[in-house]
């Protein structure tokens, strides 16, 4: 359940991080509008990715990444701001979905690691 929750909220900050890298490259910000773009739709990829695992084991290990990369996808966020290239409001938009993205992956990765340990 909480992984097609999350399949849905991934695919959406994607689109969302898409529409920065947009916005970013049309104020002349290519280097981080690049790291960020990476990052933020990676998220997505790897949680899809995770879907198709061999293994419980293989299934957390791909979690983990995209909870590396939401994790790194919050701190260009921070970045950005910090460097006034996107507004509070922007930050604070994408950085609460973003966060709750990371929330239900960390979430999903504890519960899977608990059902392992189970059986």
């Amino acid at each position: 359940m909480s992984e097609d929750i999350i399949k849905v909220k991934s695919f959406s900050f994607a689109i969302r991080i898409v529409n920065l890298y947009k916005i970013l490259t049309s104020r002349n910000e290519y280097v981080m509008s690049k790291q960020i773009l990476r990052s933020g739709t990676s998220v997505g990829a790897n949680i899809r990715e995770a879907k198709n695992a061999e293994s419980k084991a293989d299934f957390i290990h791909k979690m983990g990444i995209s909870q590396k990369e939401a994790d790194e996808t919050l701190y260009w966020l921070e970045l950005l701001q910090a460097t006034n290239y996107i507004s509070n409001e922007e930050f604070l938009s994408l950085n609460n979905d973003g966060v709750e993205v990371l929330k239900l992956i960390k979430s999903i990765i504890i519960t899977s690691k608990k059902n392992i340990k189970k059986t």
